[in-house]
């Protein structure tokens, strides 16, 4: 996909030089099939085209920004006007205690917000808030789980010393036994657990939380007057109109948001109940750009999209459509074909494919016609997506899983799945 002759290419080629390594983060090089394009032209609705003009649906919808389609109008308006009457400004909008007031009023623990730019920034905040309410250090969380990419958090080590990783303990996700331990283990030092939605991590099958773990963690912060924080960067709207575990009757004290907040545009929040409202006045916290106006005017139009349209309901039936015609392809083709996670998030992962060979070539083919998957990392559906689209993925995967066949026997070895396993998302 991605030729001598390439625009893709040529950009690759001149990032080396000026970009160390040519790309960084999730869209590493080296976290993707070698034909997998770097450089989007750009997105509409829930498709994008390449730099040399390809078109492809996006089953990554930017890695979970994108909820209502690329380039919204309804919310795109709301941003351009608000570009027209100021963004970075000396101070804030009074947007900001708008959309502070908007989220008050939708997610049931909240009490009060507070606004910065990254996933990374909320939850590196949440871990400040709950020390300083606290006035304790250590932080229990799960094995592997992923919260950002601050020095404290970051799934590489490269860079990061003992001491950014100092006052931390780790439990197995949904393991209450593992939880109940690594709480014993911090004593009276625990300042809080931190719990994804649910199981996400990268290269393994995903799971929702058992109700009896999040329970438990509940428990224990209320014993031990710790905080709960739950990460919703990434679930943050897909799975529920509220925090995610309020599904299953656990109200955290803290949640972390970002990603599809303001459907794309730079926005990420912390919301807190009123128990962690001094500790969360207390604290230093700020970015020459966290006071911007227009992700702002974006994310009340698309709260108001949340509220009054049946967005949630159309993408989990797309993405139960998906999972089912998956199954049957993937069957029919003789392949051990795992989805797991909810469907407006599905992971694939093949059996027997402890090397991701499978999986490489299978995202590959499904880019070779027309649909952009990931090999290892979990998925997004958004609101601007069909059933034509679905019908589409689905013929498209077909076609993967018989080309996959064919080749079953002569697979390459996947070169970088060392630098994967490492510690990648």
């Amino acid at each position: 996909m991605t030729g001598a002759n390439s625009r893709d290419r040529e950009l690759r080629e001149r990032a080396e030089a000026v970009i160390p390594g040519g790309m960084y983060g999730h869209q590493s090089v080296a976290l993707l099939p070698d034909d997998y394009p770097q450089f989007f032209a750009r997105g509409e609705g829930a498709h994008l085209w390449d730099v040399d003009g390809r078109r492809y649906l996006d089953l990554m919808c930017a890695y979970g920004p994108n909820l209502f389609g690329y380039a919204n109008p309804e919310i795109d308006a709301a941003y351009v006007r608000q570009l027209g009457l100021g963004d970075t400004l000396t101070g804030p909008t009074p947007l900001m205690v708008e959309l502070a007031e908007a989220l008050v009023g939708m997610v049931g623990h909240a009490d009060w917000a507070m606004f910065c730019k990254n996933g990374t920034d909320a939850t590196s905040m949440a871990l400040v808030v709950a020390r300083a309410h606290t006035r304790r250090k250590t932080v229990v969380r799960a094995k592997g789980a992923y919260h950002g990419a601050a020095a404290w958090c970051t799934p590489r080590p490269a860079g990061v010393v003992d001491s950014d990783r100092a006052h931390q303990l780790f439990c197995d996700y949904n393991d209450v036994a593992s939880l109940e331990a690594a709480v014993a283990q911090a004593g009276d030092d625990l300042a809080c657990i931190f719990a994804a939605p649910f199981r996400h991590d990268a290269f393994v099958d995903q799971a929702d939380p058992d109700p009896a773990y999040a329970r438990r963690a509940r428990e224990l912060c209320d014993a031990t007057g710790a905080l709960l924080v739950v990460d919703e960067v990434r679930a943050g709207f897909r799975l529920t109109r509220d925090v995610s575990w309020s599904r299953i009757g656990v109200q955290p004290d803290l949640s972390s948001w970002g990603k599809c907040l303001a459907n794309g545009h730079a926005l990420s929040a912390l919301l807190g109940g009123d128990k962690a409202r001094a500790a969360a006045a207390s604290v230093y916290v700020t970015g020459s750009f966290w006071y911007e106006a227009a992700p702002m005017a974006a994310a009340l139009e698309t709260l108001r999209l949340i509220r009054e349209t049946d967005y949630l309901e159309r993408i989990t039936a797309l993405g139960a459509r998906l999972r089912d015609g998956l199954a049957e392809r993937a069957a029919a083709a003789g392949f051990g074909f795992r989805q797991t996670g909810p469907a407006t998030m599905p992971l694939f992962l093949f059996d027997e494919d402890p090397d991701l060979r499978k999986g490489f070539c299978f995202a590959s083919e499904m880019l070779a016609r027309g649909v952009y998957v990931h090999p290892w990392h979990n998925m997004f559906l958004c609101a601007a997506m069909t059933e034509a689209d679905i019908e589409a993925a689905l013929d498209a995967a077909e076609g993967a899983f018989g080309a996959l066949k064919r080749q079953a026997g002569g697979l390459p070895p996947v070169d970088k799945l060392a630098f994967l396993s490492a510690g990648a998302r």
